[in-house]
C-alpha cells in the first residue's frame, strides 16, 4: 500500500523522490515487516523485554534499508535469469533507491532525461534511464553504500550487550551482504 501511494506519476511528480521519502517507504515497507518484527516477536516469545534492546530496532531499519537498497539495484542491473524476474521498476516509476541518487547527482540536462524517459514502458526510455545512471557511475555508487552500510552495521551489530542478539543479527547481515538475487 506504501508503495502505491507513494509512487508518484509524471515528470513533475519525479522531483518529489529524494532520500527521506525513501527511507520512510523502506521503513515501513521493508524493514519492519522483514527485519524487526520477526526479531522482536521471537524475542517476546523467549520471554525477552524489548527495552532491553533499545539499539535493535534502529539496527534492524538500517538493514532493512541496506537489502531493500540491494534490491533496488538487482532490479535494475542483475541478470533476470539469476534474479528470477525482470525488474520493472524504471517502468513503474517506483521510488528505488537508485532513481533518488540519480536525482540528487545529476545535472540539469541528465535531469531532464530522466524527467523524459523515467516511468515509461518503451525499452528505449528505459535503456535512456538507465544510460543516464551509468553516466552518474551509480554501480560504483552502490559499491561505495554497501560497504559503509556493512561496516556501519557490523560496528552496530558488536556494540550489542546480548551475544545471541549479535549472532542472530550477524547471521542476518551474513545472508543479505553483497547478495546476487
Amino acid at each position: 500500500m506504501l508503495d502505491l501511494i507513494s509512487t508518484h506519476n509524471g515528470a513533475d511528480e519525479l522531483a518529489k523522490y529524494n532520500i527521506e521519502g525513501y527511507r520512510r517507504i523502506v521503513k515501513y515497507k521493508t524493514s519492519y515487516y522483514s527485519f524487526y518484527l520477526p526479531v522482536a516477536c521471537a524475542l517476546l516469545l523467549s520471554g525477552a523485554k524489548l527495552e532491553n534492546f533499545s539499539e535493535l530496532r534502529d539496527i534492524l531499519i538500517e538493514m532493512g534499508v541496506y537489502f531493500q537498497a540491494q534490491d533496488d539495484y538487482l532490479d535494475c542491473f542483475a541478470d533476470p535469469n539469476t534474479i528470477g524476474k525482470i525488474g520493472t521498476d524504471i517502468e513503474d516509476h517506483k521510488c528505488p533507491w537508485l532513481i533518488v541518487q540519480a536525482l540528487g547527482h545529476a545535472n540539469i540536462n541528465q535531469i531532464e532525461v530522466l524527467l523524459k524517459n523515467y516511468g515509461k514502458k518503451d525499452s528505449t526510455s528505459v535503456s535512456k534511464v538507465k544510460s543516464t545512471y551509468s553516466t552518474l557511475d551509480l554501480k560504483d555508487m552502490f559499491s561505495e553504500f554497501e560497504d559503509r552500510a556493512y561496516k556501519h552495521l557490523v560496528t552496530s551489530i558488536e556494540a550489542q550487550h546480548d551475544r545471541a542478539v549479535q549472532e542472530i543479527l550477524k547471521s542476518f547481515l551474513k545472508k543479505i551482504h553483497r547478495r546476487k538475487k
